[in-house]
């Protein structure tokens, strides 16, 4: 908007900047739109401007331009194809580093990598061989239970070896930084030499664990998008179930850890 007073800006100079863009890189320009909607209501909390805010997307620029899941691209996650994945675990098993470890642990659990990185030794039971993921850390904000299985076990045990004397309140994959989680990267590296390309990605990983319960088990679906800690769609189906269908998870995980290990 160039030097143009802040108390100047209308809906066409907004439109200016979004139109270029908004078709292109959908995302980007969803965000920017948002905080250049932010920025002139501050500006108007503090009487430098007055009027509607020329940004506002609901009643306003919602009328004019298309909404961003009508013209966003679906980007899907590169995956490893699961068929492959067992020679991929078995790379994952010759390393020894935390990343490749956070690895396995993402690849056992179907989890998110966020999931993984800020994983406490607080939320995993022994006894019960669960790690409960609180609420605040999930996609859906709901609690949920990750049956474990003897793999992921053995993972969290290395673990303790390689980071000594965590305490109960530590992160289980920490980075270089004790207080730091893991980043992103460095388990994508893992993941990387153990698929010998980058071409694919670690929350793929969770597509290929569903593929593989689609096409190679028996499971019913809704066990499946369980363990993906899914969002139940239809809202009647919500209601009614309740249970997290731990049970049937706990044997569908010790199989897809059987097929990945090559175990079967």
């Amino acid at each position: 908007m160039g030097n143009r007073s802040i108390a100047l800006v209308q809906t066409e100079d907004v439109l200016a900047v979004l139109r270029p863009i908004w078709e292109t890189t959908t995302e980007t320009a969803s965000r920017l739109r948002g905080r250049i909607e932010r920025i002139l209501d501050y500006a108007q909390s503090h009487h430098w401007r007055e009027g509607n805010n020329p940004a506002r997307w609901r009643g306003h620029l919602a009328n004019i331009l298309p909404k961003p899941t009508a013209v966003a691209k679906v980007v899907h996650h590169a995956a490893v194809p699961y068929r492959d994945l067992p020679s991929v675990f078995a790379q994952l098993e010759r390393q020894d580093g935390a990343a490749a470890l956070a690895a396995r642990f993402l690849c056992l659990t179907a989890a998110r990598s966020g999931e993984v990185r800020h994983a406490r030794w607080s939320e995993i039971d022994l006894e019960k061989q669960i790690w409960v993921v609180p609420a605040e850390r999930m996609k859906a904000k709901r609690e949920h239970r990750v049956p474990l299985t003897t793999g992921a076990l053995n993972v969290l045990r290395r673990m303790e070896i390689l980071r000594p004397l965590p305490s109960a309140d530590g992160l289980i994959f920490p980075g270089g930084k004790i207080r730091s989680p893991l980043s992103d990267v460095a388990i994508s590296k893992a993941l990387h030499r153990a698929a010998g390309t980058k071409d694919v990605t670690i929350h793929g990983l969770r597509s290929s664990f569903r593929d593989w319960a689609a096409e190679e088990t028996d499971f019913p679906r809704e066990v499946a998008e369980m363990a993906l800690a899914h969002a139940i769609g239809n809202k009647v189906e919500a209601a009614y179930r309740r249970g997290d269908l731990l049970n049937k998870r706990q044997e569908m995980m010790k199989q897809w850890e059987q097929f990945c290990a090559d175990r079967a």
